[in-house]
Parts: structure tokens; sequence; C-alpha cells
């Protein structure tokens, strides 16, 4: 039988390792000086004799406290402990006793009782302990998720002079990677020791260590894996080739990936899903969205993962009807009150528009987690419904659910973009005082907003000033934005020149100075700025500005007349500006706010937000809600334009730009003209 992949089957170490991407770095295993893999023999030289350094694990960090003896209110062991030397046969008597309860512990889901007898035996070390008890307590680590447990077994085998059979070694290993906090270099050397003792490897040994290569990112060990395993036959192995393509994708190689998927013998649910989520990792949203339709005419069965997966993607994209379709896809497979998939709904809903869509999601879901109730809130401060989102909170609490960090910048943000500063205040200060969450830079630069949009800004500077830590970009960001709104050219320029000492390189921390210049009409500074983005080699941009129509993504740059209906476009930019202007509109605004170039100042008229929304309003029905992404941060003559223009068509826009969402509805808009 013909092996696939053929590509790899004559692939030599050498052209491996000058296609590399990525520096290996492993301590102690030298990819690079000496080959992993040479056919079916690991080594060119003798056995692998370096042992396992020993590990002592922190009881404290496992909350495994050492204890001498058991609790005898849990569990008793009836052995007579003796004053005098035990013989021999009562040291055997004694250790089956303890290894024994041990086994019993963990065949009840009694993990850390398991693990607090466990303790007796490596304080005493003189125990003999069978391969039921080690695999017994594998078990436990499972149970428990613990790295460090395993490593405690593992050594007290090496230790103990037991020896581990390649059953025994292939469920260490795999606690080393599936975990967590995996260690994945740990797990290579333990490979490494197991291919030397027993010359052999199943497929299942292969796909794991091939995931371990995909946890530390590094395409060249993967590479060796992949073609050893091609020489033992290997080829045509599912699990192996999910684990292939999963590996690639996250070490960059996505061609590599899809090569693989293309040349499965059967392509799986979980091949279809590690492929399209590798295109959709690298940002290759279309390609994702395209294998998604492929995988579903194909007749394979879709999971919940696929559809989690492909609504993130309609995400990127914007395309409300996409993930529409997957929506009623995951209903149509029986996955409708999934978890995870129906908290992605939510998520993607409450960011496009739909937040009543969203919270329908919510309502319906029979169990929610955390993350769940994170995206409503969030969704509800995003379109300005500040009060909603503190009541979400408020029920959140009541019904029992311990909120996290995320849940507080969620809840915090919502109170910013509303003004609920009271409200904001209190729920910051409980943080710490009633759910011991230590409040991170991100709470703070919430609060700093929050007194930016009140014009407190003294009070803003003073608490980034008594902040617990050092000031981080976001928190003089937050002050540079209130500066920007409030016009205080001093502290705006504090602010800006610490960012600068931070992200020297990032375009739109210059922008913000530069537009205080301006509205402060002071020219020569301004000039100044552009001087020093010109000397960094930073080049403000054209801005570009999407939008969906019937399914199909249509790209808009400002004063280009290149388009598709063109003339049309142009005319009803014109008829909304002369409509507009009725309702108190002044075009042609002095100063503008976004990173565009020079020749974009003239163009206020046609910038790319209005003549994609002008498009869309010429080719949707008139109660169409429109949905559009900005590649920067619109500007001030935009957003009032946006607003009114949806006072005279009585459309409704949501626009994501490079600063935040908009929702634009009946004159206003949900950022509260604080963006």
């Amino acid at each position: 039988m013909e092996i696939p992949l053929s590509r790899y089957q004559n692939l030599s170490l050498d052209q491996i390792q000058s296609s590399c991407k990525f520096p290996c770095s492993l301590p102690g295993l030298n990819f690079r000086e000496k080959p992993l893999f040479s056919g079916y023999c690991l080594f060119s030289g003798g056995k692998w004799t370096t042992q396992i350094s020993k590990i002592r694990c922190c009881f404290v960090a496992q909350g495994l406290k050492p204890r001498p003896v058991p609790k005898p209110s849990k569990i008793e062991i009836n052995i007579e402990k003796e004053e005098t030397h035990l013989e021999v046969a009562e040291v055997r008597v004694l250790s089956s006793g303890l290894c024994t309860q041990i086994e019993k512990l963990v065949l009840y889901g009694r993990y850390q009782e398991a693990f607090e007898l466990f303790e007796i035996l490596e304080s005493e070390g003189d125990y003999e302990v069978s391969d039921g008890t080690y695999d017994a307590l594998v078990n436990a680590c499972i149970g428990l998720k613990s790295v460090r447990g395993v490593k405690r077994v593992f050594n007290h085998m090496i230790n103990n002079g037991f020896e581990p059979d390649q059953y025994m070694s292939n469920r260490v290993l795999l606690m080393h990677v599936k975990l967590d906090s995996g260690d994945y270099i740990e797990a290579f050397r333990l490979f490494l020791i197991m291919w030397a003792k027993f010359s052999d490897a199943g497929s299942r040994t292969f796909a794991v260590m091939i995931c371990a290569a995909a946890g530390l990112e590094l395409v060249f060990p993967g590479k060796q894996l992949h073609s050893c395993g091609l020489k033992m036959g290997f080829g045509g192995n599912i699990f192996i080739s999910c684990a292939l393509i999963d590996m690639y994708s996250k070490c960059g190689s996505v061609e590599d990936a899809q090569c693989v998927f293309d040349e499965m013998p059967k392509k799986t649910t979980v091949g279809w899903n590690s492929i399209i989520a590798g295109y959709a990792l690298h940002g290759y949203s279309k390609e994702a969205l395209n294998m998604y339709y492929e995988m579903r005419d194909s007749g394979v069965k879709m999971d919940h993962f696929t559809f989690s997966i492909i609504v993130r993607v309609c995400a990127r994209l914007a395309s409300v009807e996409h993930a529409k379709q997957a929506h009623a896809g995951l209903v149509r497979h029986g996955f409708g009150l999934d978890i995870v998939a129906n908290t992605a709904f939510v998520d993607f809903y409450s960011k496009w528009g739909r937040i009543e869509d969203a919270r329908n999601v919510f309502e319906k879901m029979p169990q929610k987690n955390v993350i769940s109730w994170n995206a409503l809130i969030a969704g509800c401060g995003n379109h300005g419904q500040g009060i909603e989102a503190v009541e979400l909170f408020e029920r959140m609490l009541h019904e029992g659910m311990v909120p996290n960090h995320v849940t507080f910048l969620a809840v915090l943000s919502a109170c910013s973009y509303s003004g609920l500063s009271d409200c904001g205040w209190e729920i910051f200060e409980s943080m710490s005082r009633d759910h011991q969450v230590k409040p991170w830079a991100m709470h703070y630069a919430c609060m700093i907003e929050l007194l930016g949009r009140e014009g407190l800004l003294d009070e803003a500077f003073a608490l980034i000033q008594d902040a617990p830590f050092p000031p981080t970009v976001n928190m003089w960001a937050a002050l540079l934005t209130a500066c920007r709104v409030q016009k205080n050219l001093v502290l705006g320029k504090l602010a800006a020149e610490k960012i600068y000492g931070m992200e020297p390189e990032k375009l739109s921390n210059y922008v913000v100075l530069l537009i205080i210049y301006n509205k402060n009409g002071m020219m020569k500074e301004a000039a100044g700025v552009v001087q020093t983005l010109r000397k960094r080699g930073l080049r403000m941009l054209p801005a570009c500005t999407w939008i969906d129509i019937k399914k199909q993504t249509h790209s808009f740059l400002s004063g280009n007349k290149n388009q598709v209906q063109k003339k049309e476009i142009y005319q009803k930019v014109d008829n909304l500006m002369e409509e507009i202007s009725k309702h108190g509109y002044v075009s042609g605004e002095k100063f503008l706010l976004p990173d565009v170039d020079e020749q974009e100042q003239g163009m206020v008229l046609y910038h790319s937000e209005k003549l994609a929304i002008a498009f869309g309003l010429i080719n949707t029905p008139p109660s169409t809600a429109l949905q559009l992404v900005q590649s920067h941060r619109i500007c001030d003559d935009c957003h009032n334009a946006v607003k009114l223009i949806t006072t005279v068509s009585g459309r409704e826009f949501i626009v994501r730009d490079a600063s935040r969402f908009h929702r634009f509805k009946d004159g206003k808009c949900s950022c509260g003209d604080y963006w």
C-alpha cells in the first residue's frame, strides 16, 4: 500500500532544518545539532542515559499538605504498628494495605485523600508499590488535573526502582501534554527515554508528541515526528493526521496543514474542524468560511466546535447572514442547547448590533457559565445600555455565579460608556472588598475613562499616580482620549509623551496628539508631530470601509471613483448631505480625527464611511440595518453625519472602527459621542 503524504517521505533532516521558521530552544534537547530521528532508529550512538532531574513539588501550590498519617475519620487502615523493626513480610503487608486503600479511594473518586496516603509512601520510602497502584495514582492526577502530581508519581517510580512498562510510560507522557499547564519539554525528555528503552512507539504516542510540538510552537521537531511517523507506516492514521494539521497550523505552516488534510484517506469531523480553525487562527477568514461550506456539502457530521469556530469567523467578516445560517445549522444538528456554541453566538450578536437576538439566545440557554454572562454584559455596555448591564451583573451575583476579572471589565466599561459614575465606583471598590478580585490595569483604565467623560481630568491623573502598579499604555491612552474630548492640551501632551516611550512605533498614539494640537490651533506643534512620524517611517494610510451586502463584501476608499455604481453612489452622497444640512450639519470640518493621509483633507464629503453607507442604502431594502467595518477611528465629521443620516433615512448603522463599537440609531450613537 502506498504511503500518503509523499512529499514528506524522503524528507531529509537537513531540508527540515533549513526550512524551520522557529528556533528550537529546548534545554537538553538540541534538535539542530543532533537529529532526533533517523529512520527507525532515533539515536546514532548508544542508549539514552540521561536521567530526569528529581522534581520536588510544592505541596502548598498543589493544595496537598504533608501529612504523616491519614485521618481516622476518613479511612481506617487496620494495621498494627510495632515499635520494633518490621520484618520483610510485615513491610509487604503494610505496603499492600496502603496500596489497596489508595486504589479504593481513586475508584470512588476521592483523589485528594488518595494523594494524602501517597505522601506516606513518599515520606517512608520503604514500601513496595504495584503497577496497579501507580496506575490509580495517575488516574488521580488526571482527576486533579495536576502535572506536578504526575511528576511526583513518576519520580517515586524511578526512586523506588519500579520500571514502568510502555502502557504506564504512555500514560505519564500523555499527562505532561494534555493538561492545561502541560510541560512539553519534559514530555520530549520522557519520550526519548521511552524510545531508548522500548525502541518502539504506537500511533497514539506519536500523536501526543506532535501535540507537544504544537504546544511549543516549534515546527522543526514536529516535522521530524511527521517524517518518522511516515516511515513507520502511520501516514494514514487519523489521529496523527489531525494532530499534524493542528501542529502545522499553530506553527504558522497553514499550507503544510492543508497538504496533510488533502492526503487524509477519510476526512473526519475533527480533521475538518482542525483545518478550519487553522485558517481562522491566522486571519484567513474567507478561506475558513469556504472550508466550512465544503465540510457541509461533504456530508460529514458537524459538532458544536464547528459552529463555535465559524461564528468567530463571521464576527471577523462582519457577516450577520453567514452567522444566522450557522446558528440555524447549530439548532438543526441538535446542538441548540450547547453552552460553548451558544455563548459564541451571544458574543457575536452583541458585537454586531443584534443585542435583542443575543439576549434571546442567552435566556434560552439551560445552563450558563461566567463567559456567557460576560458576553451579554459587555454587549449591553457596547450598545449604551449601562443600566441593563448593571442589572445583569446583579442578577449574575444573585444566581450564585462567581464574577472574574473579565466580568468586572465588562460591567465597568458599561458604566463608563453610559456615564454611570456612582455605580461604577461602587462596583470598582467592591472588587477587592467583596469578591477578592484584585483590579488590573484595564479596570483602572475604565475608571480613568469614566472620570474623563465627566471632565474630571485632574482626578483621572491622580488615579494613575495612585495606582498600585506602574501605569500602563491603556491607562495613559484613556487619559489621552479624555484630553482630546475635553481639549486639555497640557495633560494630553504629558499622556502622549508617556505613551511614546512605551509604544514608539504605534501610529494611533501620534494621531490623537496631532488632533489635540490641530483643535487648539497649534499648527507648529502639529507639524512637529508629522515630522516625527516621517522620521520614524510611519505613514498615515487612506481609510477603508467594508460593508457586507447579500453575502458579498465591498470595500471603499475615500474619494475613490473606481467602484461599481460610482455615479449612483456619489449622487446619493450629495443628496444625503443636502438633506442632513437641513438638520444642522455643516460639512468640511477643519480638523479631522482619523489617522488618514493628507489627500483626504479635501475629501470630507466623500469619506469611505459615507460612500459605503450610500452604497448600502441603494442596494438594500428600506428596513435593513447596515453593518460596516472601518480601518481607522471614525472622524468627527463622519460621526456627526452618520447620526443625522439615521434621522433622515430611518435606518440603523452598526460601525466597528479602530477604536470601538458604534450603533447609530434615531440620531444618536451608543458611544455617547466619546470615542
